[in-house]
């Protein structure tokens, strides 16, 4: 099992002058520490499950940008970017643009955008969840259809390319891997097993019956369920000690033995404390070697 790490809030002590030293200093650990991959949010508020939306908050590609010329192995995405927010050509050449200048490192998380307040407050158009979807689906094949030889029209109902025209291609072979967010059954789940190559479900108990639903989707549409790569985001206040509200390392992998269990492939950690010494440190002497050793089913 692979672990990533989510950086989700930039309210750092020393205000907005800490934000770069801060988030660099994160990006660096965190590449030094073994982590799999690096997460932000593709957010333009702070979302109110994490703070006040007044909260200091990134732009996720220009984030991701300046992690990628501080770091080496670890991979970047956003989790995950909303398809309202950019033209899905454009959002292509983004991502490549970070796959090139990373040596091959980014990932495309998207999905269908849900933060009305963000986009009522910055003027971005928020069509009904329906038209939401559909959006989502042509802005896939138009990303797909960027990262291939075909440089031909694209004509769909929302979206209209004269030529899909992408130099440089990425450097990700085939392609950088595209991960749908979102657990929705009917729509969000049949997605990611036509389109995807990789989803992103809650740590929760309805995981399993989840990656139950993708299966059968990937069933229906003739896709091997087996090349989708199965990512979670879950909490992890650890520490030694495994005090008050925080676990040991040891407590926090039995969380992971279970999802291990289900076929979860990559547990992206969202980490309360940090900017505490050490954390990342902790992490990648106690979690991640062990993690690397479970037994995913499936694998």
């Amino acid at each position: 099992m692979k672990v990533g790490i989510q950086v989700s809030q930039f309210n750092y002590p020393g205000g907005t002058a800490a934000i770069g030293p801060t988030f660099a200093d994160i990006a660096r650990r965190s590449d030094a520490a073994g982590f799999s991959s690096l997460w932000v949010m593709d957010h333009f508020f702070q979302i109110e499950m994490v703070g006040p939306a007044e909260d200091p908050m990134l732009e996720g590609y220009g984030a991701l940008a300046f992690a990628a010329g501080l770091t080496e192995n670890v991979k970047l995405g956003t989790l995950v970017t909303g398809v309202t927010y950019r033209h899905p050509g454009l959002l292509a050449k983004t991502v490549t643009t970070l796959d090139v200048l990373s040596g091959g490192r980014a990932y495309l998380g998207i999905g269908a955008a849900w933060y009305d307040r963000e986009h009522a407050g910055l003027g971005v158009p928020y069509p009904p969840l329906a038209e939401r979807f559909e959006r989502l689906e042509e802005t896939l094949q138009i990303v797909k259809q960027m990262w291939s030889d075909d440089t031909g029209p694209y004509d769909g109902k929302h979206f209209h390319l004269a030529e899909t025209l992408n130099s440089p291609q990425p450097l990700s072979r085939p392609q950088p891997p595209i991960m749908i967010g979102g657990s929705g059954e009917k729509k969000t789940l049949r997605l990611v097993a036509r389109y995807a190559d990789a989803c992103n479900l809650y740590s929760s108990p309805e995981l399993g019956h989840k990656l139950d639903v993708l299966k059968g989707h990937c069933d229906d549409l003739g896709r091997d369920y087996a090349t989708i790569e199965k990512t979670t985001i879950a909490v992890a206040a650890v520490t030694e000690s495994g005090t008050g509200q925080t676990q040991t390392p040891a407590q926090f992998l039995e969380t992971l033995e279970r999802q291990a269990a289900l076929g979860i492939d990559h547990v992206i950690l969202s980490v309360p404390n940090l900017t505490d010494p050490g954390i990342l440190e902790l992490i990648g002497e106690r979690i991640i070697p062990a993690a690397a050793e479970l037994k995913v089913a499936g694998r």
